[in-house]
């Protein structure tokens, strides 16, 4: 596992921390709220750069596996994601709504590193990972629409706004810097960008936090409350992915490429539409950025717990555990 993937949590810690600090000073604080989109967008679109969007037509070649996966991620998440809000995180409707975008976007990208940790299959994780950024682009307003809009939550402009500027525009650029550029410096363009990406979150994550350091002061308490149900949604699906692997006759790497695809969240995407789509209500953007904070180290135990089902034989034997 590389370097900058077993420090990423440390660094969003460290973004949010000097965010705070500065926040006192307020020359920085109320120069900060336009920076946070730029970031954002740099970010994603070295995401997007990465999204090898050939492997498309692969994810339909193992159709079980694409189709459990897809299941699990924008049915079975939403549902119980938007349960496991209303459950734990009632009163607060900003937290409900950060923790509600933070289950239902799958990971595009460190997905990928905890799989090869678990010795899963990485070729058929990467086959899903376009048509997961497809859906969860497509599928986050319309869940949003469904579960929120009749209390008056969503300002449908300003979603429509916010994936125009943060999602279609990094993304058509992204595609058309691949289709102008060819061999090494389309790598050297795709590496460089990649290597930046946790830089621009950092920066965009210190930007959120330095603008509205108080608020959190404010309502801490009520923040850190949404760690119980997301360590409940990661510990309940990791069941049901050791549940629904034996029943359906997954090979082991199969088993850990579904683990993986269905436990990582993507937040930073999410990070970006809330900002646009929800000014003003920067309580649900802490929400998204305490995610990963928590999300990181138990991908990586999550990984351990998976090469010990695959080296105990408990895998292939698991049916006797239910």
């Amino acid at each position: 596992m590389e370097l900058i993937e077993k420090i990423e949590p440390l660094i969003i810690f460290l973004a949010i921390i000097i965010g705070l600090i500065f926040s006192n000073f307020k020359v920085i604080s109320n120069n900060t709220d336009y920076l946070i989109n730029i970031f954002l967008c740099l970010m994603l679109y070295g995401v997007f750069l990465e999204i090898p969007l050939i492997e498309l037509k692969n994810s339909f070649k193992n159709v079980k596996f694409t189709s459990t996966s897809l299941i699990i991620n924008f049915i079975w998440t939403p549902l119980f994601g938007y349960f496991l809000a209303t459950l734990f995180l009632k009163g607060n409707i900003d937290i409900i709504i950060g923790f509600f975008m933070l289950i239902l976007t799958p990971c595009t990208d460190w997905y990928l590193v905890f799989t090869k940790l678990a010795k899963g299959d990485v070729n058929l994780s990467l086959s899903i990972l376009p048509i997961n950024l497809i859906l969860q682009i497509i599928l986050l307003p319309i869940y949003l629409v469904i579960f929120f809009s009749s209390s008056n939550n969503i300002q449908y402009a300003e979603l429509a706004y916010s994936l125009l500027i943060v999602i279609v525009i990094p993304f058509v650029a992204a595609q058309i810097t691949k289709f102008l550029l060819e061999g090494n410096i389309k790598e050297r363009m795709i590496n460089s960008f990649s290597n930046f990406q946790i830089l621009f979150l950092s920066l965009a994550v210190f930007c959120i936090f330095a603008s509205k350091g108080e608020l959190l002061f404010e309502n801490v308490n009520t923040i850190i409350v949404i760690f119980i149900p997301l360590i409940l949604f990661f510990t309940i699906t990791l069941l049901i992915d050791l549940f629904v692997s034996q029943k359906i006759n997954f090979t082991y790497s199969e088993y850990a490429s579904l683990t993986m695809t269905t436990l990582a969240r993507n937040s930073p995407l999410a990070l970006a539409i809330a900002i646009n789509s929800f000014p003003g209500r920067e309580l649900i953007a802490m929400a998204l950025v305490i995610g990963p904070l928590i999300e990181l180290p138990i991908l990586y135990l999550v990984s351990k717990f998976t090469l010990y089902i695959k080296n105990s034989g408990l895998f292939f034997n698991c049916k006797k555990l239910f």
